[in-house]
């Protein structure tokens, strides 16, 4: 088969390619483009379509499924300068681990004389909740998450560092004041105690979902919960690790009482609520025998 490469910005050819017909995925393919046509951007910076302003198409999709002919055309839209997904993580995560604890030490700078004050065990707890976090965020990125895409747009970069280490500057700063204070120690424990659950839940669903798909491919089968009790969430929810990472943002939140990490969690919910109602409605396109119960991301609500 044969097909006629554009670019989608200007409809000017880059030229013709010969692929194999049938199951050919597109990931395969806009390797077999870059490697024909040498002026087609590198393949991790294609975004293939059928139309010039069309939807950009799925690496799993292939070329039957698509019903591509001879002489059909395909449009790259050129995607930038591209990052792999693991250094936006590593990067995005080791930021607020050391803007926290910058502000967790209490620089006079900041502070002024009033950083000399004791610090409350609350403030104590706070900064390890925050710490055991990222700790786990930057693990789990190095040993535990497999990628379904090797790279992400450059500019991610800068927005998802901005957004994590902004936000952390801004909730640790008051978390770690010296006119901070602290709700009843009550309130403190049971949120630690939240927190902790929430964790633990989160990492265990990473792990279901790593488990799902063997090393070094992109197959992808409907998550369902392993022996572990804490992802039986999964017969709920789409989406329980993220679930869980608002429930661990919201004891955190209760734990300070804190207005600031109240915003954050609060953002961070909006953000995920978004990415899990797009994942539910893929899983359900994606897979016909979708369990027609579960909810996106809240059981038995959205």
């Amino acid at each position: 088969m044969e097909l006629e490469i554009l670019n989608a910005k200007n409809s000017k050819p880059y030229g013709k390619v010969k692929v194999p017909s049938g199951a050919t995925p597109i990931g395969d393919l806009r390797a077999l483009i870059h490697k024909s046509l040498k002026s087609t951007p590198d393949a991790n910076r294609q975004s293939l379509r059928l139309e010039v302003k069309g939807k950009s198409l799925k690496d799993t999709d292939t070329l039957e499924s698509l019903s591509l002919r001879t002489g059909d055309k395909v449009y790259i839209k050129d995607l930038g300068p591209q990052i792999g997904w693991k250094t936006v993580f590593l990067a995005e995560y080791a930021g607020p681990l050391i803007v926290y604890l910058l502000f967790y030490f209490r620089p006079e700078l900041v502070y002024g004389k009033a950083a000399n004050l004791p610090i409350s065990l609350t403030t104590h707890i706070a900064a390890g909740c925050y710490t055991v976090h990222y700790v786990k965020r930057l693990l789990e990125t190095i040993f535990v998450h497999r990628f379904s895409h090797a790279t992400m747009p450059l500019r991610n970069l800068f927005k998802n560092c901005t957004y994590y280490w902004g936000f952390t500057a801004y909730v640790s700063y008051h978390v770690n004041h010296p006119q901070f204070t602290s709700p009843c120690m009550c309130t403190v424990w049971a949120a630690l105690g939240a927190f902790a659950l929430c964790e633990l839940g989160n990492f265990s669903v990473h792990i279901a979902l790593r488990n799902l798909r063997p090393p070094g491919t992109k197959v992808r089968k409907i998550p369902v919960p392993d022996a572990n009790p804490l992802t039986k969430l999964f017969n709920l929810v789409s989406c329980p690790n993220y679930t869980y990472e608002i429930g661990a943002w919201v004891s955190f939140s209760v734990l300070t009482s804190c207005l600031a990490a109240y915003l954050f969690a609060f953002a961070g919910a909006f953000q995920m609520t978004v990415w899990a109602l797009a994942k539910h409605r893929n899983y359900k396109k994606e897979f016909k025998d979708y369990p027609r119960q579960r909810r996106s991301i809240f059981p038995f609500v959205l």
